[in-house]
């Protein structure tokens, strides 16, 4: 089993560009498509305690629920805010990768390379073309 766990959404661009620096390191992460199998409570409070930030930071708000909801009021606290993404798992902004190393919102998907436990292998570049890793697998 892999030390390597992405929380993945394979329609993402960025998710998918987190996925291929993940397996350009060598690695095969568990991935958890977590549209279909969404965390527990449990596990998204642990999530966002071991990327140590705001629950509001791990909210997606482009092509979801979030503003028909009224989640940018202040007066959601932490707990109704998660329990909103356990309703509608499409708020929880991805990807989130866990390793070894840590746990990160990998957005932009360079931040996954601050986190991997192996070096790149080779060359990388995004969907887009735009250059991640040279040919010696250093970040460019």
């Amino acid at each position: 089993m892999s030390a390597i766990t992405i929380y993945h959404n394979p329609a993402c661009g960025t998710s998918r560009n987190v996925l291929g620096l993940i397996r350009n390191s060598g690695e095969e992460p568990v991935i958890v498509e977590y549209l279909k199998t969404p965390p527990d409570r449990g596990t998204l409070e642990r999530l966002i305690a071991a990327m140590g930030v705001p629950v509001r930071d791990v909210l997606r708000v482009k092509g979801t629920p979030y503003e028909a909801l009224g989640l940018g009021d202040p007066k959601w606290d932490d707990d109704a805010l998660i329990g909103f993404t356990l309703q509608y798992p499409i708020l929880i902004n991805r990807p989130i990768v866990v390793t070894p190393l840590g746990t990160r919102l990998c957005r932009p998907s360079e931040t996954v390379l601050d986190i991997l436990p192996s070096p790149q292998r080779g060359a990388f570049a995004k969907e887009d073309g735009a250059p991640v890793v040279d040919g010696e697998g250093r970040r460019v």
